[in-house]
């Protein structure tokens, strides 16, 4: 799906209009609004007159469509109702998607919890034992709306839009451009000699999107939802040097076997993956960067050195992907 950098709408949703908003769906809030780290979507937390504490997310406009915005919420209350700590929508008079002057809406219940410790392995444990439940439910149906992983929507799409965008460097154009064409030619060449089993996906799992709660994983923002390979939600908890690497995804799956099979020929697509990602944030940032929230956050994003070291991790990136994959045997 690609929108145009200059749409952008957020500047109508003022305090009262989120207040209006919340309190449209029959709830009061009694605190201030304390806006969450969130740059996709508008996204606050605010204790209501139950004593409860919330948090009302305001979908970007033109993102995605209702029925895709809808099919994640029903994904979300699938793996709750099977014990899966998701921060799934409330349901408020049958619905968990509402609609106001031109936003859409959804309220979550509030999870509170510290940072996910990547290189603690009891959690990373308990995180693989918890990603081999959700693939456990979510192999039981695909997804009809949410879109497909795959390096035409995450590779080949972010790059026209980034060509076309006029964000990147001008004098650093060409080498940037020759040296994510060679990337993209060769992650796709190895995704397409895969056969995989394509299941719905959180998306997005990276340790950001984990909170550590007294009962052990809760898993956040299933916004990027998507159809694909099951490595997807496993390889950003990967991290350091190969050995380390191997450690942790060696925990990661001893958790996950015991709901769902893993097969190892995936871990192949780690590195395409990871280049695609590298594809894709750029072309996010350079989408989003009529959203006055994105200069304030990025604001070296554009400037000479920011493409001169997109270049050379390109560069590294190409290189990793002739290397061996990760393997456990």
């Amino acid at each position: 799906m690609i929108e145009h950098a200059t749409e952008f709408h957020y500047q109508a949703l003022t305090p009262d209009l989120i207040l209006d908003a919340i309190e449209s769906i029959g709830v009061y809030p009694e605190t201030g609004l304390l806006a969450l780290n969130s740059y996709e979507n508008r996204v606050y937390q605010f204790r209501c007159d139950d004593g409860k504490r919330y948090v009302v997310k305001f979908y970007r406009p033109h993102r995605w469509t209702d029925e895709q915005i809808q099919e994640e919420h029903d994904y979300s209350l699938e793996l709750a109702e099977n014990e899966v700590p998701v921060a799934a929508p409330l349901l408020i008079d049958g619905k968990t998607l509402h609609h106001y002057k031109g936003f859409r809406m959804a309220l979550f219940a509030s999870i509170g919890g510290r940072a996910f410790e990547v290189d603690n392995l009891d959690q990373l444990e308990a995180v693989g034992r918890f990603i081999g439940r959700i693939h456990q439910y979510a192999a039981k149906q695909p997804f009809v709306h949410r879109e497909a992983l795959n390096p035409q929507v995450l590779g080949v799409e972010p790059l026209n839009y980034l060509r076309q965008s006029g964000m990147v460097a001008p004098s650093m154009a060409h080498a940037f451009f020759t040296v994510v064409e060679q990337v993209l030619q060769k992650a796709t060449a190895i995704w397409q000699g895969q056969a995989f089993k394509s299941i719905r996906l959180h998306g997005d799992l990276h340790p950001g999107n984990i909170l550590w709660t007294p009962d052990g994983p809760g898993f956040v923002d299933l916004d990027d939802a998507k159809q694909g390979p099951a490595v997807q939600d496993i390889w950003m908890m990967l991290t350091g040097d190969r050995q380390q690497q191997i450690l942790q995804l060696d925990t990661l799956l001893e958790g996950y076997q015991e709901f769902a099979d893993f097969d190892p020929r995936q871990l192949v697509l780690i590195e395409p993956l990871r280049a695609l990602r590298m594809v894709h944030y750029n072309a996010w940032l350079a989408k989003r960067w009529q959203d006055p929230a994105f200069p304030m956050n990025f604001p070296w994003f554009g400037d000479l050195k920011y493409w001169e070291q997109q270049t050379l991790a390109f560069k590294e990136q190409l290189a990793a992907l002739d290397e061996a994959p990760l393997s456990l045997f």
